[in-house]
């Protein structure tokens, strides 16, 4: 029992040291405070990011109007270029043949002679004017007769409808007839001329 009471006695001479002299703790800080401060950066930070966000926001608003602003202009722009490539391909030949009813009118003007014609001579002299004011017409627009007469045969200007065997060893491989008249316009064959060839 004695040794009940000595460990009482110590058990309470430690207590009391322990109360006089109490061991040093961390200080506490004030919780409210720092969450206060957390939370009120946390709410600044919200707060440029959500103004971020609304300026992108806008940006992007603003780049979607000016992508359909450009993609309406565009397709008005396509519309109209077909509308006058078309008009351009309907009205492009309107010149040429405006050109041409001159000679039309000679055309009629010489049918209308031939009916009351004596002189065939005056008659032959006024159709070969209008022949020769056609070619003058044909040249002025880049049209040229491709030459046959006495020519090599050429694939790029001629178009064999028949050969012909030929004695003159200098007239094989040549043009010796032209059964139609070819064309170039713009150093382009508009027609090949139909030509026989000697053998």
């Amino acid at each position: 029992m004695q040794d009940m009471s000595k460990e009482k006695k110590t058990q309470n001479i430690n207590e009391t040291e322990e109360i006089n002299n109490p061991q040093p703790t961390e200080e506490v800080q004030n919780p409210t405070s720092e969450t206060e401060t957390a939370l009120e950066q946390e709410s600044t930070e919200t707060d440029t990011l959500s103004a971020e966000v609304a300026s992108l926001a806008e940006k992007v608003e603003q780049l979607t109007k000016e992508k359909l602003l450009l993609m309406a202009d565009f397709d008005n722009y396509r519309k109209r270029t077909i509308k006058e490539k078309a008009d351009l391909i309907k009205s492009g030949g309107e010149e040429c043949l405006k050109n041409l009813l001159p000679i039309i009118d000679d055309f009629e003007r010489s049918l209308q002679a031939i009916n009351t014609a004596t002189n065939v001579d005056a008659l032959v002299e006024g159709v070969n004017l209008i022949y020769n004011k056609f070619k003058g017409y044909l040249a002025q627009n880049g049209v040229k007769e491709i030459e046959t007469a006495d020519a090599p045969f050429d694939t790029e200007y001629h178009e064999a409808v028949t050969t012909f065997p030929v004695e003159d060893p200098d007239k094989k491989g040549k043009v010796i007839d032209c059964v139609q008249k070819g064309y170039t316009m713009n150093d382009k064959v508009i027609r090949y001329s139909k030509v026989v060839v000697g053998e």
